[in-house]
């Protein structure tokens, strides 16, 4: 290999500096402890996200960065998920490892039947024995305290500055279609975020401008397919964190048959969203090089312009971060609030981005094509 084509080789596989730095958070309940553990790798780090979009606890998290300073961001983190953590603000030590599935069931259990503090809180009385025609019974819990939270810790008018960009997934009930709000077209309150989080029958949808809306994980988990069909041209670094592990061993449990299954359906849109980039890229190269050979006569052609226009492709990478599984994890994971399990996922989260900053084996990207790089910063 000549020096100049090993230079090429090399450069390949540097992540090209981006105009804009995006970050993509997934829904998964409980386990958004691990994103908040992330960003505050990411602080560290100084990688300062301009948009963020996020779906369920991806939303909470997401109003919970960009409707802060950056200076209080992680401290605001902190206070929520200490918040809705106090269910089982219990640590065992771990010398009693053996006994934590019981804890963890325990703290499932008393979540459950009490609900979260600070975030939800069983109907009284219970939406079984309701009225049919009252609303109260379309939902097992009531979502008011996450509304107080949410305008406790969260500054609304910062986040309809506009100074960073905020998208949050959700469903309309009655249309069935997925449904972003952007703070680009819609002024941003508790309720839109409400909404993202509003997953059924566990909480009631929420009404916004005469719409009903539930999460936005029941059409897609991950907000990756918005910001690149919203944006495809852009020159951007989008770092998503995954809560559901798309990879995972042979199920060797009923329980860790669920908890597969709950992964494999939570994670599936990660793969569809990148697989389908890869094709519009492979379309747009093709586009290309068919314009290319057009004759000079053609190349002023009003549709020639208009296809050329089309075939730009943004430069984008797309760095992963995923929360893999811990050791006394089950399939109601994701609804295990105990300050113990939030704790490791918050360290979790931190020390696979401080891994990843000093460690320069992950900027090989595992999949490169035209205008897009691809990495897994956990794997």
């Amino acid at each position: 290999m000549d020096v100049a084509r090993k230079s090429q080789s090399q450069s390949r596989n540097v992540p090209p500096k981006h105009d804009h730095t995006v970050l993509v958070l997934q829904g998964g309940g409980s386990l958004g402890a691990y994103q908040a553990g992330a960003y505050e790798g990411l602080a560290e780090a100084g990688v300062i996200p301009d948009w963020i979009a996020g779906v369920s606890i991806g939303a909470i998290n997401a109003a919970l960065i960009a409707g802060n300073p950056p200076e209080r961001r992680v401290e605001r983190l902190r206070e929520f998920w200490n918040r809705v953590s106090a269910i089982a603000p219990f640590i065992p030590p771990a010398s009693v490892g053996s006994l934590r599935p019981a804890f963890n069931g325990f703290s499932v259990a008393a979540a459950a039947a009490f609900g979260v503090p600070g975030f939800f809180a069983p109907r009284m009385p219970s939406a079984f024995f309701g009225r049919a025609d009252d609303d109260s019974t379309s939902s097992v819990y009531q979502t008011d305290m996450l509304k107080s939270t949410l305008e406790e810790l969260v500054d609304f008018d910062l986040i309809n500055q506009g100074d960073v960009r905020l998208s949050l997934g959700a469903v309309n009930v009655k249309a069935g279609n997925s449904i972003y709000f952007d703070n680009r077209q819609t002024r941003i309150g508790s309720d839109h975020v409400r909404a993202s989080g509003a997953l059924p029958p566990s909480f009631p949808s929420v009404k916004i401008d005469g719409e009903y809306y539930w999460d936005g994980g029941l059409v897609s988990n991950t907000p990756l397919w918005y910001v690149l069909d919203d944006s495809p041209q852009m020159n951007a670094l989008i770092i998503q964190v995954d809560l559901f592990s798309m990879q995972g061993e042979l199920p060797d449990s009923l329980d860790r048959v669920m908890e597969r299954e709950k992964d494999i359906r939570y994670s599936s849109k990660t793969r569809f969203n990148t697989k389908r980039v890869k094709e519009l890229a492979e379309l747009r190269a093709a586009l290309c090089r068919l314009l290319a050979k057009l004759p000079p006569t053609l190349a002023t052609d009003a549709d020639a312009k208009l296809l050329t226009e089309a075939s730009k492709a943004g430069q984008v990478t797309v760095a992963h971060l995923i929360n893999r599984r811990l050791p006394y994890s089950s399939q109601s994971k994701d609804c295990e609030f105990s300050r113990a399990t939030v704790t490791e996922l918050w360290a979790a989260g931190l020390a696979d981005v401080r891994r990843a900053a000093a460690n320069t084996d992950w900027a090989k990207p595992e999949e490169l094509w035209e205008g897009m790089r691809v990495y897994d910063l956990t794997k």
